[in-house]
């Protein structure tokens, strides 16, 4: 008689959509010994890795870019989980990359949780979002909040996730400039901010307001800490920010720790014409929706 692993192996494959994220805000606002401490409303967006999961004995791991399959996250979380409940299982898990990795977009973290997320199911360990949420805390920053997705309000070392009003719908145009990747970028983006450049948490605050009464977030309260130094940490991306005024975007903003750019238009005709403009001049550019939890 079959195992019952080698039944669900022919029968069962989960497949889970990883959406990318945004920071609508990020403010610094102090640093706590080796970390620094945030406030950052995140919104997660409809460019999404997919990810296969699929009951085996061991954790085996592909994914369509090989520069990524050592050490991923994916791999990280799945042994993180089996490890921590013990369980016996083991999954066969395939990533296709869609969402840009290391330009500030989160696609690595948003693969993490979704592991997290759909093992926690294939695996029938009935694990409540709080302890998936301080599994995922210990994987990385930016992993916590993927867990919930939707619009968020991000605290402390980014474990402390509150979900928040959803973002009226919005469209946007992200744009990924031709720059080398750097190693460790995060880690240098904060090294290179000081004190001067810390705030109080007031752009978080004013925009979360807006959310709470089913407004957009006003432009004037997109703030993002990390372009007091991104133009000098990147050499070059000044060029791409001109670009995408000059084709038509009403304000350009760094998508996390960068590089990547982008605007946002409540209008889908808006984007669509901004869309085609970059890419008539080759520039590597996405569409994307707001998406919800």
């Amino acid at each position: 008689m079959e195992s019952l692993c080698s039944l669900y192996k022919k029968i069962i494959v989960l497949t889970v959509y990883a959406p990318a994220k945004i920071n609508l805000v990020l403010e610094v606002l102090g640093k706590n010994n080796d970390y620094h401490r945030i406030s950052s409303i995140v919104q997660s967006i409809d460019l999404c890795d997919v990810l296969n999961f699929q009951l085996d004995e061991e954790i085996c791991f592909e994914c369509d870019v090989p520069s990524l399959k050592c050490d991923n996250l994916v791999t990280q979380a799945a042994t993180l989980l089996k490890e921590s409940t013990k369980c016996s299982l083991g999954a066969r898990i395939e990533l296709r990359k869609h969402i840009p990795w290391g330009v500030g977009l989160g696609g690595g973290s948003s693969d993490a949780a979704v592991t997290l997320l759909a093992l926690n199911e294939l695996w029938g360990l009935g694990l409540p979002i709080s302890e998936l949420v301080r599994l995922a805390s210990k994987l990385g920053s930016d992993v916590p909040f993927f867990i919930h997705k939707g619009t968020a309000l991000v605290e402390g070392k980014g474990e402390k996730v509150t979900p928040q009003p959803s973002l009226p719908s919005t469209c946007f145009v992200l744009l990924v400039p031709p720059l080398p990747k750097i190693s460790d970028k995060t880690k240098q983006m904060y090294n290179n901010l000081n004190s001067a450049y810390f705030t109080e948490g007031h752009f978080v605050q004013q925009a979360l307001s807006s959310l709470k009464q089913g407004k957009a977030i006003d432009p004037g309260l997109m703030f993002n800490v990390f372009e007091r130094v991104a133009f000098d940490f990147f050499p070059g991306l000044d060029k791409y920010r001109k670009t995408l005024e000059e084709a038509g975007a009403p304000g350009v903003y760094l998508a996390g720790s960068g590089p990547c750019l982008f605007t946002f238009f409540s209008e889908e005709r808006k984007t669509g014409e901004l869309f085609a403009r970059l890419k008539k001049h080759g520039l590597e550019c996405y569409l994307a929706s707001s998406f919800p939890r």
